[in-house]
């Protein structure tokens, strides 16, 4: 008998093994926030000016350099490990000269905001096998002259140039003075709002280098206090924490002054550009055309419907307009303005005709005709290949939850699709456009990069993510659904939703609304992604999102309608997607939450203040309250100057509906944000006390916009996961 029992519970143990291989695994918060999930890529790709070999940065330690054709590696053409003498950890990036026989390296990198960044640099001489630092300390922008052995870099608020063959530095500005002068970097706001870090360019001929000196004297600062912490641990905080000031121009106030300068660097001389007499504007962008002797400078008035393109000479400083362009709302800034070999034409993008599309001007600003057409918008330009006479872009073109590559000619036509799969798509071009790497992914399929020929054919697979793929069969998968519905005033919106792995139609479910909702931007992709909401689906939720008024890739009727009212008709729309998913039998209509972070974050809180009641819980990560706190590029962009339009600031802002409370509220923020200030959160906090209404509250000390650092992320998001199990 007992010989029979033991066979019994061997059987039972057995099969429960059985079951428990068989059964689904469920996600960790740990292994979502750790990146189990995340979908490898290929990254740090240097195209050769050869445009059939390419370069990587191999473990931070080698660059090696490989066949486009065949995928063989050609060479290692540098390795960490023989200059150990050197103490050098690791590699964080890299750029070659013009003739690639040097290379500089970045080491030791220190974030400083969202581009900006100081490192130590060292160059290294590939033919001699030499490697040299830059400089003493840490410097900013270090690049190449295009024509002559000599770098330009950053530091302290100045420009230099060292003389590689000599080793001598000289300095060509001297002014520069924290928080006063800057020369050939951006401000805060500029680089924040234009993003760029890089304030100076070399002009083709290594003749001269073209940059910008920003004047902050007269702007007002706002102050960050840093406590000790961790990751890293300000120890000299410890019992006095410390003030971090920078000059933060907000909604309605001063900015720095700004003027362009030209250096001559064989004659010492210094040229300044005219820009107008008009100080209370913005410079977006300065690049040098075709001609070496001829800056390009964007100007934009304080409201930003009006951008102009000038024409400088660089011997003089003289400039002149060549370009206008102005709109009933606002322009938008990007790279794509390209100068034409031929010295005769430019290229750039513009929404002047509702869609933002392609154009071709010739050198006097003369239109010479709109290259692509239709109803779409061109998501990003990616060049021109002059041999060809071909551009090659990204578009919207079949739905705005997509992205496809395409090839047109500059005449505007052989318009080819090269793309062949339905999702997102995103190129990267060698130099010469003879290969482009692919970079795909859709809600069911993790990145795909591939090497393609400029004609779209396909050469080889670089990244399937094959491994990825296989993880995820063994784990509770939520599956994404994309759906449409027409708000109260009958448009459209685009949506998905995530329903749990064991999902019961017959049943009812919480739910929760995930919102960004910014101008210009979606949520609503055909793209793989892998997030925190897989974990919530598996504690019972449904999650969706929607693209309310004012995000992209639908024209700019449907991205610009919110000027003026910012937050107003994005609030609608999302009380309206509540209503909609309310109705679902298969959602709770009591238990639907929101949540969202930065522009997100002042949705949910004035989706539960404005439209208190609507929602049972909400949580606010790093929220704008009040467009009055926030920098003045972005809210005057959309909103013009508090004392223009001061119902627009007053009128939608959650701070001023702190009364209105119902239901669990969650803010969250980090202590030393520089872009969304903590002042935000610690004033609505005020308004809701004295008003007398319940909320909860998590503060992350010296953390940033993006609250990451040791096991921070790991505790937000186990912090906003209880909350809604306990609230929603």
């Amino acid at each position: 008998m007992k010989y029979k029992i033991n066979l019994f519970l061997l059987f039972c143990l057995l099969t429960s093994f059985s079951f428990a291989q068989n059964k689904a695994e469920e996600f960790t918060l740990n292994d979502i926030v750790k990146g189990k999930f995340y979908a490898k890529s290929v990254y740090g790709l240097r195209s050769m000016n050869n445009g059939v070999n390419y370069t990587t940065l191999n473990n931070r330690k080698s660059i090696v350099e490989y066949s486009y054709k065949t995928g063989d590696k050609v060479k290692t053409i540098f390795n960490l490990d023989n200059f150990k003498s050197l103490k050098i950890k690791a590699i964080d990036d890299y750029s070659f000269n013009s003739d690639e026989t040097q290379i500089l390296l970045v080491t030791q990198k220190e974030q400083i905001y969202r581009h900006s960044f100081k490192a130590v640099y060292y160059i290294f001489n590939i033919k001699n096998q030499t490697i040299e630092r830059l400089s003493e300390g840490k410097q900013q922008l270090a690049t190449f002259s295009p024509t002559e052995n000599k770098v330009a870099f950053f530091y302290k608020n100045n420009l230099f140039i060292k003389n590689i063959d000599t080793g001598k530095i000289k300095q060509i500005t001297f002014d520069g003075k924290h928080n006063c002068i800057i020369n050939g970097a951006p401000d805060w706001v500029y680089e924040e709002e234009f993003s760029f870090a890089k304030g100076f360019h070399w002009s083709s001929d290594g003749k001269y280098i073209a940059y910008y000196r920003f004047d902050e004297t007269n702007l007002k600062e706002y102050n960050i206090t840093l406590f000790q912490g961790s990751h890293p641990a300000l120890t000299e905080n410890k019992l006095y924490p410390a003030n971090y000031s920078i000059k933060y121009p907000k909604a309605g106030e001063d900015n720095s002054i700004v003027s362009i300068h030209i250096f001559d660097e064989k004659n010492n001389t210094t040229k300044t550009v005219d820009i107008g007499k008009n100080t209370d504007q913005y410079i977006p962008r300065i690049l040098w055309t075709a001609n070496p002797n001829q800056l390009a400078v964007v100007r934009l008035n304080r409201l930003q419907n009006k951008y102009e393109l000038l024409f400088a000479d660089a011997e003089t400083g003289k400039s002149k307009v060549i370009y206008t362009e102005i709109n009933k709302c606002y322009v938008e800034i990007n790279d794509d303005l390209t100068f034409l070999k031929d010295k005769k034409h430019f290229i750039l993008t513009s929404e002047k005709n509702g869609f933002n599309h392609i154009y071709l001007y010739d050198i006097n600003g003369k239109l010479v005709r709109q290259i692509t057409k239709g109803n779409f918008d061109v998501t990003h330009y990616y060049g021109y290949n002059s041999k060809t006479k071909t551009i090659y872009y990204q578009a919207a073109k079949s739905s705005p939850l997509q992205r496809e590559i395409f090839s047109i000619g500059l005449n505007g036509k052989n318009n080819i699709k090269l793309s062949k799969k339905e999702g997102t798509n995103n190129a990267v071009f060698s130099k010469g456009f003879k290969y482009y790497i692919n970079y795909f992914s859709d809600i069911n399929t993790p990145t795909i990069v591939s090497l393609h020929n400029e004609k779209g054919k396909t050469i080889r697979i670089l990244e399937n993510n094959s491994e990825l793929k296989k993880l995820v069969k063994n784990y509770k998968m939520p599956k994404k659904e994309f759906f449409s519905f027409k708000n109260s005033e009958g448009i459209s919106l685009n949506a998905w939703i995530l329903k749990p792995y064991n999902f019961d139609s017959t049943k009812t479910y919480p739910a929760l609304l995930y919102v960004y909702g910014g101008p210009g931007v979606q949520t609503v992709l055909n793209r793989w992604e892998f997030q925190w909401f897989n974990y919530l689906t598996e504690k019972g939720y449904i999650v969706f999102s929607v693209d309310n008024r004012g995000t992209g890739a639908r024209g700019e009727n449907f991205k610009k309608c919110t000027y003026m009212q910012l937050q107003n008709l994005e609030f609608l729309d999302l009380i309206d997607a509540k209503k909609y998913m309310g109705n679902k039998k298969f959602i709770d209509s009591s238990r639907i939450g929101i949540y969202g972070w930065s522009f997100g974050g002042q949705m949910s809180s004035l989706c539960m203040l404005r439209g208190a009641g609507n929602f049972k819980a909400g949580i606010a990560v790093a929220p704008v309250t009040t467009y009055r706190y926030y920098d003045n590029i972005y809210s005057e962009r959309y909103l013009r100057t508090p004392q223009e339009n001061p119902k627009g600031y007053d009128n939608y802002a959650a701070i001023n509906y702190a009364d209105k409370l119902k239901g669990k509220f969650l803010l969250i923020h980090g202590t030393a944000d520089d872009n969304v200030h903590i002042q935000n959160t610690l004033e609505l906090s005020e308004k809701l006390v004295q008003n007398n209404k319940q909320f909860e509250m998590q503060l992350y000390t010296n953390r940033n916009h993006g609250i990451y650092g040791g096991n921070t992320r790991l505790h937000l998001y186990t912090r906003m996961s209880l909350f809604l199990i306990k609230n929603l």
